[in-house]
């Protein structure tokens, strides 16, 4: 269990070693969705059109299309797709929360999936720290970056350098769908300043850590014991990570639905207390953008009924399988890296419109693919393209993989091709997860324990 928990009315019966099953938390948390579309539509209700066309203005609508581009997954076989971004944007906080530090930051970042029978979602959390593949993103003053690996959470940041939000909810959107092959229908921003807003409203949410917490990073000082905590306190102790649990941003993903659960509860307690509802649902809107569509409150009540209206076994909150970067790449300890084989089944399973369980998501990660150190690969470049071979070796190298020789092929390669010796095929699956869309075949003709990769016109993009 993490560090610091909520106040024990909120907590789920302890498993039995008598501790608290942190799934069945991350279950109950899919709640918080729901019980905010049923503030808003009794809300809106009370208190008349007045009421309802304030809180509707509030909303930012902002259109990504444009720097989208073409080069998209299809749509998914079913249900939509919305990704949640929480940013932790600067301005207004007095640089309390870091300093020289890009303009926009993304601190959560969560794919909610709602299924096309309306009977279950799925709501998929990226750690910040997943090294991928950040493709090239235009930037408000024009620019357009250069593609290279980072931590997820920097598109964010890319495209939002000038402050220009689509932009930046653009390459978001750009770096997840590239990474998962999933496409994204809708997205929606939420900022520091209006979840600070929306516990105030309220009073403040109760917590209670066992030990005391001194944490410098995430300003924050509290005691140990129950205690409410509103403004900076409540915003330290979601943003907090280093001086609780094991110090990852996995263990922060599961505080944060924690708190939004016990948030939403409190929110639902008030509901005929026009004065701490309104003040509620005015932060909770006015730190809302989205695409153009979801712009409203009726969009946007449409799409948390259908959720309220589930079986809570049936809200699954799931993470991306991921393991340590360092595993692949010796000096990297702050980073991850996905489980290739286990993530592609949650994101397939996406796509195909199928739910994802818990369990057979762990059953599939449970199963490590080799070391990228233990994979050798030859790089040869069966295309017109001068250096294509030295330049895919060199990002190949960057994730940790062995590159034995670069060159040109023999002929030239009509499309690309990944072939392994007999008893290599587990290391080609491993090479090629970085690959989407290159199946790997075995050959007699490749060189004894290396794989060889030959580059043709259609080479994907390593991803990370």
């Amino acid at each position: 269990m993490n560090a610091a928990t909520m106040s024990p009315r909120g907590r789920p019966a302890p498993s039995p070693q008598g501790r608290p099953n942190r799934w069945e938390r991350y279950r109950r948390a899919g709640r918080w969705l729901a019980l905010t579309a049923a503030a808003l539509v009794l809300g809106t209700a009370a208190a008349g059109g007045w009421f309802y066309s304030a809180l509707s203005g509030n909303i930012r609508g902002a259109g990504v299309d444009d720097a989208l581009g073409d080069n998209r997954p299809g749509a998914a076989q079913g249900g939509e797709n919305v990704l949640i971004i929480g940013s932790d944007s600067r301005e207004g906080l007095g640089g309390a929360f870091g300093k020289n530090l890009t303009t926009m930051q993304s601190d959560t970042l969560l794919l909610l999936h709602v299924s096309g029978s309306g009977e279950w979602a799925t709501v998929v959390s990226f750690p910040r720290d997943s090294w991928v593949r950040i493709p090239a993103c235009r930037q408000g003053d024009g620019a357009v970056s250069v593609p290279h690996h980072f931590k997820i959470n920097e598109a964010f940041a890319i495209g939002g350098s000038t402050g220009d939000t689509a932009k930046a909810a653009a390459c978001a959107i750009k770096t997840v769908e590239q990474n998962t092959h999933v496409r994204v229908d809708h997205f929606m921003i939420v900022d520091f300043q209006g979840f600070t807003g929306m516990v105030n409203a309220l009073g403040g949410v109760e917590v209670c850590p066992p030990r005391a917490i001194h944490d410098k990073r995430a300003h924050l000082d509290l005691p140990a014991g129950c205690q409410t905590v509103k403004n900076d306190q409540a915003l330290g102790y979601v943003r907090a990570r280093y001086s609780l649990g094991d110090g990852t941003d996995i263990g922060r993903i599961g505080r944060q639905q924690e708190f939004m659960r016990a948030l939403a509860t409190k929110a639902r307690a008030q509901l005929y207390q026009p004065r701490a509802l309104y003040g509620f649902l005015d932060s909770a809107t006015e730190s809302l953008t989205t695409d153009p569509e979801l712009a409203g409150l009726k969009p946007l009540y449409d799409l948390a009924s259908g959720i309220r209206r589930m079986p809570a076994e049936r809200i699954t909150f799931l993470t991306v399988p991921h393991y340590p970067r360092a595993r692949d790449v010796p000096g990297d300890t702050a980073n991850v890296v996905w489980n290739p084989p286990a993530a592609q089944q949650l994101f397939n399973a996406l796509i195909n419109d199928r739910e994802m369980t818990r369990a057979r998501l762990l059953k599939a990660a449970e199963q490590l693919p080799p070391a990228a150190g233990t994979v050798q690969v030859t790089v040869l470049n069966g295309t017109d393209v001068p250096g294509k071979a030295r330049q895919t070796a060199e990002r190949l190298r960057g994730l940790g993989f062995r590159i034995t020789g670069t060159g040109n092929a023999p002929a030239p390669a009509g499309r690309s091709t990944l072939t392994y010796p007999e008893g290599f095929a587990a290391q080609a699956r491993s090479l090629a997860a970085r690959l989407p869309g290159l199946d790997p075949v075995p050959s007699e003709r490749t060189t004894p324990g290396t794989l060889t990769l030959t580059i043709g016109p259609d080479l994907p993009d390593v991803t990370g």
